[in-house]
């Protein structure tokens, strides 16, 4: 089986759009969603990062937002460099192809390693971090036999099934997707795992910031990015509440298979793994199992175009007028706490839905929007 690497392909930004990309996500109340959204109303990362006072004010921020200054954007830009890294974005040659398909995708990576990797089609395997024997040698095996057909493996870092799955992809192909900055792997015994990962066939991705330590809340970011590189993710052994099911629901939501290795009923460490089996998930008893089912997912060119790119020309002076005062309060009064559809509010207000979603933009950048998975949106009183 030969697979292509897909997403070789793409626009490389300028320095200069780098710098203001970095500062853009790097300021305050901007993640992904928002980037996206900031780009599609301003056409470029400079131009938005020069209207977001205005958004945050007219958002009803109560005091003023951190804008990343050029300086910060440089220095990190600096270390990555030093560190033997870099940024990508998301219409770049290097930046992984399913990745891009996943609603507010993560518009730059910092990226450690053999870009190549990146770009091939990937399988997702995680699990327990407390793996038997058996769940380890199986893992191992999975990675082993899909690696050699072609495809990238693609774990956390994390003990057991993860380390057992990076370390037999070594010489096919691995990435690791890590949940603290590039310059902090957790757990620390995996750092010389980590080494031959970029030193070889692999590569490391992270969205956060060098330096940044990795907490509990960072590590459902991990499992997105897990999740969102990867044509199937295969969980094996995975208790009932475990990042692994939190990674195997992403990758059903993102429209990726699941595939689960099925475990004894008295071993709590299965209790996951066999709960997903009973809600659709594919079983696995062998390599074989994964590879046809994503055969003729392998055949399908999923890797269009960036859902985030500034144009190459001068774009036009010319914006949407912000809402005036009494519509863009139809708007807000429109929102609670619960979380709706912004067709919902398209349709409740009768308004044109440019300004509801400037509206939301600015609500968002205020620090008063808060998001909810499928695309759904609420108020919040934090400002």
């Amino acid at each position: 089986m030969s697979l292509r690497s897909a997403g070789r392909s793409g626009i490389a930004l300028t320095e200069k759009q780098r710098i203001a990309w970095l500062r853009l996500i790097r300021s305050d109340n901007v993640g992904p969603a928002t980037f996206r959204d900031l780009i599609n109303n301003f056409g470029t990362a400079e131009r938005a990062l020069d209207m977001l006072p205005e958004l945050s004010q007219r958002g009803g921020a109560t005091r003023a937002i951190r804008i990343a200054s050029r300086d910060e954007a440089e220095r990190e830009l600096e270390f990555a460099r030093r560190f033997g890294a870099r940024f990508v974005g998301i219409g770049e040659p290097d930046y992984p192809p399913a990745l891009r398909q996943i609603d507010a995708a993560p518009p730059l990576l910092a990226m450690k390693g053999d870009g190549e990797t990146a770009t091939r089609p990937s399988i997702g395997i995680v699990g327990s971090r407390n793996a038997s024997i058996s769940g380890a040698k199986m893992a191992s095996l999975i990675a082993r036999d899909c690696g050699v057909a072609g495809y990238t493996i693609t774990s956390g870092l994390a003990r057991g099934i993860d380390t057992s799955a990076h370390r037999a992809s070594l010489d096919s192909g691995t990435m690791a997707a890590m949940a603290g900055g590039l310059d902090q792997p957790y757990p620390p015994e995996n750092v010389e795992l980590l080494k031959d990962i970029w030193n070889g066939k692999g590569v490391a991705i992270s969205e956060m910031p060098f330096g940044w330590e990795p907490r509990a809340r960072d590590f459902p970011r991990r499992n997105r990015l897990i999740a969102g590189t990867s044509l199937g993710v295969v969980v094996i052994e995975a208790a009932s509440r475990s990042g692994s099911l939190i990674t195997a629901r992403l990758a059903g939501e993102f429209g990726r298979l699941v595939f689960a290795v099925p475990g004894s009923p008295l071993d709590p460490r299965c209790h996951g793994t066999n709960g997903l089996l009973k809600n659709g998930g594919i079983v696995t008893t062998e390599p074989r199992d994964i590879l046809e089912a994503l055969a003729p997912l392998s055949k399908i060119d999923l890797f269009t175009e960036p859902r985030v790119e500034e144009p190459a020309y001068e774009e036009s002076e010319t914006f949407n007028a912000p809402p005036d005062e009494r519509e863009r309060m139809t708007i807000i009064d429109s929102l609670g706490p619960t979380p709706v559809e912004v067709d919902d509010i398209i349709r409740h207000t009768g308004l044109a839905a440019n300004a509801v979603y400037l509206v939301l933009l600015e609500l968002d950048i205020a620090g008063r929007l808060q998001r909810h998975p499928g695309g759904l949106v609420s108020i919040t009183l934090a400002g």
